[in-house]
């Protein structure tokens, strides 16, 4: 070798140590792709305009965004004309149980949902004896035998199972009281306290994302302030975030604002508020003064946000329509109450008086929220004697016994052992899009997963168990054009993962999980109506979790690809 020729191999040799290991990287022959979708507009989820592009996937997660042609691919996708974006994130989800029914969770994939967050005040932990015999009809309903009382345990059952989605899930405060006080109308001991904040602190070691209060449903209502803002503060020291079911949503709902604020500055913990709606007849329109209130609050420095699942009913159970104080004591107390004549004729005069109970406590009445019995369908049963009853209004069923509507009402909670679900009529469609295009509000399903097969296809849900996400696409961007694409699509990936802490989804990145849909923005619609709400949506092509398919070309493969998505808290 010459003296120039060897200069020329020290100095080729020179460069390339001196050039950044990426790029020595991408000189070298790559592996090949598991999968790369091609020719796609994708939708980042930042809502930044489509741009073309090719995704190559490998171990799960988008290893490289682009012009791939020619890369070597185990699999090709062609996106031709289609939307490539993130996979859609739940923001309360309700599928803790039905899971354990069906763990491809159906309604939920076919919406294009990746992940799901759960746990609204009643969590699936922790557990105890007493819990799960008071809530026995519920497990017997979906044929589930509870075999843990912690969510590290919980964890490890759904986990071992498969999973067709991402699941996380908060603690609920109502969870925790009732492991502690259980069903009564008391307030804890300082002792009692300290007990309930060791288990919010359980929780989030456990994996919890953060604590959840479902305030209009007992034993709920019978917590303090003070009392959620100890709990809270404890999750905060975790990482997590405050998620509420406000205690009131209709004449009290600028005052239950104040009170997730006051929570969120004295704990020092971002709020999520769930479900933003203004219920009832007498207060729509007032959603203006909602968002006026929270950007307040967001102004003066308190991180709070909310949510929407962008249908003018919402979803309930009979028993939320029984004042309080009927409810001391759980289920089982206020089944003997409804059938005591005194005291059925003292829990009528409430719910037909506005205002304050006889127990002199203020309650959201909704039965004063409703413009009538015929507002009200009954949805999902426990009792099969009453399934027949599912999808009719309160007001067919009155007059199918020959009763008064509250008499009706009374006497499916005996029968069904107030377990009784309900679709109830009481927003207006201006409030609900005012909500919805809030910059900080991002999107729910507010319904557990399903399907319109087995045992779970004999239930009525709300149509958004199947519909939420592919009618904001319909309705709102395709038909209405009240939000464009690339929005519509940040608040259903970018904003909630965000809000989570969910650093490694949410985006089309390199480097992030690859939860992906494909689905052409024209043709994605959903079917489900409250009439015959068991249809899934139609218009994914292909939906992809951690760079698995569990929808391919527009039917599932029943693949589990999923995870449990655990808190900032957690300790292995």
């Amino acid at each position: 070798m010459t003296r120039r020729h060897a200069g020329a191999l020290l100095l080729t040799l020179g460069v390339m140590l001196a050039l950044p290991r990426a790029a020595r990287a991408q000189a070298a022959p790559s592996q090949p792709f598991d999968l790369v979708i091609t020719h796609g507009q994708i939708v980042d989820g930042t809502g930044s305009p489509w741009y073309s592009g090719d995704i190559g996937i490998r171990a799960g997660r988008i290893a490289a965004i682009g012009s791939l042609a020619g890369a070597p691919a185990r699999r090709t996708i062609d996106a031709q004309g289609k939307v490539v974006a993130p996979g859609f994130i739940d923001m309360l989800g309700q599928s803790e149980l039905t899971i354990l029914v069906d763990p491809r969770l159906p309604s939920k994939i076919y919406q294009g949902i990746t992940t799901e967050i759960t746990g609204e005040g009643n969590s699936a932990a922790p557990l105890n004896d007493a819990m799960v015999t008071a809530d026995r009809g519920g497990y017997q309903h979906y044929g589930i035998t509870p075999d843990w009382t912690t969510f590290r345990q919980y964890f490890a059952r759904i986990e071992k199972q498969g999973m067709g989605i991402n699941l996380a899930s908060y603690v609920g405060a109502t969870s925790v009281r009732r492991m502690v006080l259980g069903d009564a109308d008391v307030q804890p001991t300082p002792a009692q306290l300290d007990t309930m904040r060791s288990l919010v602190r359980d929780a989030m070691r456990d994996g919890a994302v953060g604590l959840s209060t479902a305030l209009q449903y007992t034993p709920a209502p019978y917590a303090k302030t003070d009392e959620l803002i100890a709990l809270a503060a404890e999750a905060a020291r975790a990482g997590g975030i405050y998620a509420t079911h406000m205690r009131s949503e209709g004449d009290a709902v600028l005052d239950s604002i104040d009170e997730a604020a006051r929570i969120g500055s004295e704990a020092q913990i971002p709020v999520e508020i769930w479900h933003l709606k203004a219920a009832g007849k007498a207060n729509w329109g007032r959603m203006p003064q909602l968002v006026a209130r929270i950007q307040q609050a967001r102004a003066a420095g308190i991180d709070i946000s909310a949510d929407t699942y962008a249908y003018p009913a919402w979803f309930n159970t009979f028993s939320a329509f029984i004042p309080p104080w009927a409810h001391d004591g759980g289920d089982a107390k206020l089944i003997q109450r409804l059938r005591d004549p005194a005291t059925r004729t003292r829990i009528r005069k409430d719910m037909l008086s506005p205002g304050k109970d006889s127990a002199g406590e203020d309650w959201d009445n909704e039965w004063q929220e409703i413009p009538g019995p015929e507002a009200v369908q009954v949805a999902v049963v426990q009792n099969p004697a009453l399934l027949p009853l599912q999808g009719k209004r309160l007001s067919e069923v009155a007059a199918l016994w020959k009763e008064d509507p509250v008499d009706a009402l009374c006497d499916i909670l005996i029968k069904d052992g107030a377990f009784t679900s309900v679709a109830v009529f009481g927003m207006d469609e201006p409030d609900i899009l005012l909500a919805l295009k809030q910059p900080w509000v991002s999107f729910d399903n507010d319904s557990s997963g399903t399907s319109p097969e087995g045992l779970l296809g004999k239930e009525h849900p709300h149509p958004r168990a199947y519909g939420t996400f592919p009618r904001v696409l319909r309705k709102y961007v395709r038909e209405e054009q009240a939000m464009s694409l690339p929005e519509a699509i940040r608040k259903f990936t970018a904003l909630p993962a965000q809000r989570m802490r969910l650093t490694d989804r949410g985006v089309l990145k390199q480097g992030m999980w690859a939860d992906v849909v494909v689905f052409d923005p024209a043709k994605i619609t959903d079917r489900a109506t409250f009439e015959n709400p068991n249809q899934f949506s139609d218009g994914m092509d292909f939906v992809l979790v951690d760079g698995v398919p569990v929808i391919e070309n527009g039917k599932m493969t029943g693949a589990l690809p999923g995870h449990v998505l655990r808190g900032p808290g957690f300790v292995p």
